[in-house]
Formats: C-alpha cells, sequence, structure tokens
C-alpha cells in the first residue's frame, strides 16, 4: 500500500464519479471513464484510489507529450532479421495491463493517439505492426481520461469511443465543502492513521470488485433490460449502437458489483447518465414549433407567431441581353 494513496472509499461527495470507476474496474471493456470538471475537482484523486484497490495496484501515467512508439511500444526490426524472432520493448499499454492507466488532459492529446488508446482499451488487445512484422498482447486495463473544458473539447468521434463518462463541477455547498477539506486535512495531517481508519472499507470493496469480475459471465439480459436500454439510447438520439452495448455492459458490472441475482431494468436507469451524458444528441425539431401549428397559424393571421409574414412569391424572368466579348467588338 502507498502511504501517499489517498482511500477511495473516502471520498467524500464523488458517487458518479466512483460508480463510473467501480464500473470500468469491474467490466473494462465498458471502454473507460473521461472525467470532465475545471481544477481541484479531485479527478487524479480518484484515479490512484482506484489503482490501489485493484489486485495489483499498478497506474500508469500517460504524460501529454508521449509519442506513439512510447504508447504501444516498439519492435526491433534488426533483431528479427538477425536472429529471426521478434524482440518487443513493451510501452505503456503493455505496463498498464491488469492495472490503471490514467491520461491527464486527454483532448490535448493528438487525435491519433487517442484514438488508438480507446481501441486498445475496448479489445484489450494491442498489436505492433512494423514492417510486415506484428506482435500482439494482452492490455486490460482500466482508462481513465480526465480534461478540463475550458482548455478544449475532444471530437465527437473521440467522445462516443469513451465508455462512460462524469462531469464534475465546483461544490458551493458550504457543508459539503467543509467535509471535503476537513477529510483531506486528516489525510494530510497523519496519512498512516487516516489509511488505517478505513482499511477494512477498502478491504471490502476490492473484495467485492474480484467478486464482481468473477460472476459477469453468469448473468444474461431479458427482454425488459433490453427494451429499456432501446428506448433510453432513442431518446437521447444517439449516433449508432455503442451506446447500447455499453449501457449493458454498465448494467451487468453494476448488479454484479451489488451481489445482485441477475440484471434489472432499475440498473440500466442507474448508469444511463453516464452512458449517454457525452452521446446525447439534440434533434433540430426539439426547438421548432411543428410544421402543422405554423402552417395553421400563418393562414389564420395569428399575430403570435410570425407577425408580419408574406407568403413567398415567384420571381418573373426577365430576358437578358448578351453581350458580345471586348475581342469581338474590336474585330
Amino acid at each position: 500500500m502507498n502511504p501517499l494513496t489517498f482511500p477511495f472509499t473516502a471520498l467524500v461527495a464523488q458517487g458518479p464519479l466512483q460508480q463510473a470507476l467501480l464500473l470500468a474496474a469491474v467490466d473494462p471493456s465498458i471502454g473507460g471513464v473521461l472525467v470532465s470538471g475545471p481544477r481541484g475537482t479531485a479527478k487524479s484523486t480518484a484515479a490512484r484510489a482506484l489503482a490501489e484497490l485493484l489486485p495489483e495496484g499498478k497506474l500508469v501515467t500517460l504524460p501529454l507529450g508521449a509519442s506513439e512508439e512510447q504508447l504501444i511500444g516498439t519492435l526491433d526490426i534488426q533483431s528479427a532479421l538477425r536472429d529471426g524472432g521478434v524482440k518487443f520493448s513493451p510501452g505503456l499499454l503493455a505496463k498498464a495491463h491488469l492495472g490503471v492507466l490514467y491520461v491527464d488532459e486527454v483532448n490535448l492529446l493528438p487525435n491519433p493517439l487517442v484514438d488508438q488508446l480507446l481501441d486498445v482499451a475496448a479489445s484489450g488487445v494491442n498489436i505492433v505492426e512494423r514492417d510486415g512484422i506484428s506482435h500482439r498482447h494482452d492490455a486490460r486495463f482500466v482508462l481513465i481520461g480526465t480534461m478540463n473544458p475550458e482548455e478544449g473539447e475532444l471530437r465527437p468521434q473521440l467522445l462516443d469511443r469513451f465508455g462512460l463518462a462524469v462531469e464534475m463541477s465546483n461544490c458551493f455547498d458550504a457543508e459539503v465543502r467543509q467535509r471535503i477539506v476537513k477529510s483531506r486535512l486528516a489525510f494530510d495531517t497523519d496519512p498512516e492513521a487516516f489509511r488505517t481508519r478505513h482499511q477494512s472499507e477498502q478491504a471490502a470493496l476490492a473484495a467485492r470488485i474480484h467478486a464482481a469480475r468473477a460472476a459477469l459471465p453468469s448473468f444474461d439480459f431479458d427482454d425488459a433490460v433490453h427494451a429499456r436500454v432501446s428506448e433510453l439510447c432513442i431518446e437521447a438520439h444517439v449516433d449508432g449502437l455503442r451506446a447500447d452495448i455499453v449501457m449493458l455492459r454498465a448494467a451487468r458490472a453494476l448488479a454484479a458489483l451489488e451481489g445482485a441475482a441477475n440484471v434489472a431494468v432499475t440498473h440500466v436507469e442507474r448508469v444511463a447518465d453516464a452512458v449517454l451524458k457525452h452521446r446525447r444528441r439534440e434533434t433540430e425539431s426539439a426547438s421548432r414549433e411543428p410544421a402543422g401549428r405554423e402552417s395553421t397559424s400563418r393562414e389564420s393571421g395569428s399575430a403570435e407567431s410570425d407577425w408580419g409574414y408574406m407568403p413567398p412569391e415567384p420571381a418573373g424572368t426577365a430576358k437578358i441581353k448578351q453581350v458580345r466579348p471586348l475581342a469581338a467588338k474590336k474585330a
């Protein structure tokens, strides 16, 4: 145990963030968690705390200026040609296997790097190819990306690739602020004593994660669960079917984490916000008056809808005199 790690169970007023991180820990195939919010909202603290609950307790950080080779690893082509074997130097994806890969300011990384990172997070496999030689290795990790929206947004195509999203905000509740500050000061004053007070809670939560991972294959989805997932995704006007799949996986992870006998509609509804927050699309029709109502008000001359409205009138056509080219005139 790292005496400098703030306990996950001691986080104050971070329910949605804790739930999203735990679901991704139970089932990393959900695709990672995107945490957006201003500075000082415990984003990195929560990431380090989650890593401690996993079996390896491993946290790997992707630096902002990382290259593709640093991320995926490298192949020694000369060694392959000389010895006939593949010599692979592992990158950060290999080092994060079975742990947490933390990416701060993910919105400032090059888009191709983020795309590659999300591919591996969803598949659990990293493939490195160079000059006709390839190497693959397992890379199952919990991906946590954080960003400050004031510093730029992610493209919608990349947003959709993150399984879950949580939006943090500044706390303006005096009582909650005091609880957070008191907890932090107690930890800073005596980290070991603070961690000892939460040791049993931490151990119980780690055991729950382990048991939930083992129970995942035993869960199935009935028609009511599928119907509710489809209904929520259609209402949100999401693109494609990724949201449906992530919502089912997240609901299953929540059911497993809570030791439920089966996945219920209530599990779906409790994970829906994190699944849809970054995928929800507003339709143009929602902000417009229905076409039928609009035409009726115009025909009746209603002053409330379109004051001064004039129906379109056909514009007459005029014959355009053909102008001879200048060269032709001179000739």
